[in-house]
């Protein structure tokens, strides 16, 4: 009975710890992410996750239109904007 008890409280302590570690601090930063991708407006200065640092020209639901330096636009995913240039970059 004790060693049942002593490891019901064990994996009770572990999946907290796994919760506070792991699922929380992630689920805050898709919170934040989802926030941003749902403040962004055309003439946004932004950056991709993959690097790319554009300005958006026209978006919608589920794409954004951006305008490169070069003067090339590219259509891509919304999802794949990472934050908007300039931002502190937080982790």
């Amino acid at each position: 009975m004790d060693q049942t008890l002593i490891l019901v409280v064990f994996m009770v302590l572990m999946f907290g710890m796994f919760y506070f570690l792991i699922i929380r601090p992630q689920r805050k930063r898709q919170q934040e992410h989802q926030a941003l991708l749902a403040s962004l407006s055309v003439g946004d200065k932004v950056i991709t996750i993959g690097g790319i640092h554009g300005v958006i020209d026209s978006m919608n639901e589920e794409t954004v239109l951006l305008k490169l330096e070069s003067g090339a636009t590219v259509r891509m995913s919304r999802a794949s904007i990472a934050f908007r240039d300039g931002e502190p970059k937080t982790s």
